[in-house]
């Protein structure tokens, strides 16, 4: 058999016979306006960012971010932070406007709002300028957005009395209680209230139920009913742990 007899070849006709070296355009009949995306807009890119990189670490390693102490859930003056790049939005979400009732503008409304403005601004400033003042709109809201999250992570971040702050929210010690914690009644309110009304009824996120002018059976339907914005069906227990309960904090009165 002669070599070669019998082979069949199949050519593509998209493919060109003609290979050409992979040499950028030449641009020199546009000087300053464009230039070739390998290898000098890409190496120009690498060196900006290498700057950027290497000035982060440099003040990274110099200034290393402050650690905070292990969580303590018996600590109430422990106020938990996020990591520094969320920083900015939770320090937002301590203004009336974007808190509280309005919570949701806050978490959704407001920050979709920032973040949709930065994707839309490219769109919305598409001139053929690449200097800043050539596209003021891009330039305005990029600058605004860097401004604001600077300003909101600082205050976050600002110096605070953290002494005043731990001397104001001391937990208070068992032997303290304006009431004896061996109480049947203390057992069902630490399962059922303590986490929004105290350990020792002083009020946390709710009101202190301390000397309450509330009769035993009117706090035995608030445990159950609910009452202003407290919901209802929080009480878990039976009707004697319920009628324990109620004596108890109707028993708890002011020094």
């Amino acid at each position: 058999m002669k070599r070669g007899k019998g082979m069949r070849y199949v050519g593509d006709s998209r493919i060109s016979a003609e290979r050409t070296p992979n040499l950028p355009k030449d641009y020199s009949e546009y000087p300053g306006r464009t230039e070739a995306f390998w290898p000098n807009f890409l190496l120009k890119e690498w060196l900006v960012g290498s700057v950027f990189l290497i000035g982060f670490l440099t003040v990274a390693v110099a200034a290393p971010a402050p650690l905070q102490g292990l969580a303590d859930p018996s600590n109430a003056a422990y106020l938990p932070l996020p990591d520094w790049y969320f920083l900015f939005l939770y320090q937002l979400l301590k203004y009336e406007f974007a808190s509280q009732d309005y919570i949701l503008f806050g978490i959704i409304i407001l920050p979709g709002l920032a973040f949709g403005a930065l994707l839309l601004a490219p769109f919305l400033d598409n001139g053929p300028g690449r200097r800043p003042k050539s596209r003021p709109i891009a330039v305005g809201l990029m600058l605004l957005a860097l401004a604001s999250v600077i300003w909101l992570t600082y205050e976050s971040a600002a110096p605070v009395d953290w002494a005043a702050i731990e001397e104001e929210n001391q937990p208070i010690h068992p032997d303290e209680f304006p009431f004896d914690p061996d109480d049947d009644g203390y057992e069902v309110y630490k399962n059922n209230c303590a986490s929004c009304h105290g350990d020792a009824l002083e009020g946390a996120s709710g009101p202190t139920l301390i000397g309450t002018d509330y009769s035993v059976d009117e706090i035995a339907d608030i445990a159950v009913d609910g009452i202003g914005e407290m919901p209802d069906n929080l009480f878990q227990g039976s009707d004697e742990e319920l009628e324990q309960l109620a004596e108890f904090i109707a028993s708890v009165e002011e020094d």
